[in-house]
């Protein structure tokens, strides 16, 4: 019974079409961020307003498993940073650092020097936030978050690609806080955001 047993398996791993089946992607973009209580929050404390989409820096990282042809599932890490600073106060700045790791399921498209990739994903969401108004303070929060992903790849050599993406997300992470309570009457990061990254994808 065993011996069958193992005989399957080893039949499934030898007949197994032959694709690439991981994909090591790495790069770095803008996202333009909709957080409607924190945008509130800096209004007041805007020298002149502030944009609707707040703009941050966004790095990312992936590794992508084909499970068959026309189906991945991945792993990525985003990293957002965000600045902010006015005269409010004398002198006043925030920011905070966004990572965003999450799970992806992926329907692939792929061709002669192409491949395009369609997906959902979901993970947590860790936000280090610090307030500098004469005093610094720093404030954490967890949450989750939940993503639609799209990404083009076009073949450069052997094994690598370019690519370019884009991301719909819905991070809901609350209120940060710290020891001495919640940031400034329950302000929330809550947010919804579009993403845009160009990368390199080494693929075997």
């Amino acid at each position: 019974m065993k011996k069958n047993i193992w005989l399957s398996i080893l039949f499934l791993i030898i007949s197994r079409p032959l694709f690439a089946q991981i994909d090591i992607a790495a790069g770095m973009g803008i996202s333009f961020v909709y957080a409607p209580s924190l945008n509130s929050y800096l209004e007041m404390r805007a020298d002149d307003g502030i944009n609707t989409f707040l703009s941050t820096a966004e790095f990312f990282g992936e590794v992508d498993y084909s499970i068959s042809e026309k189906y991945q599932i991945g792993f990525e890490y985003v990293y957002t940073l965000f600045d902010f600073a006015s005269s409010y106060a004398g002198n006043y700045s925030l920011s905070y650092n966004h990572h965003k790791p999450s799970v992806l399921g992926y329907y692939v498209i792929s061709g002669n020097g192409y491949k395009f990739k369609l997906g959902f994903g979901t993970g947590m969401r860790i936000i280090n936030l610090t307030e500098d108004i004469s005093i610094k303070e720093s404030y954490d929060v967890i949450g989750i978050g939940f993503l639609f992903k799209a990404q083009g790849h076009t073949k450069l050599g052997e094994k690598f690609y370019a690519n370019i993406g884009t991301s719909l997300r819905t991070d809901f992470t609350g209120s940060p806080t710290n020891k001495f309570g919640s940031f400034h009457e329950d302000i929330n990061i809550n947010s919804i955001s579009i993403s845009v990254n160009l990368g390199i994808t080494y693929s075997f």
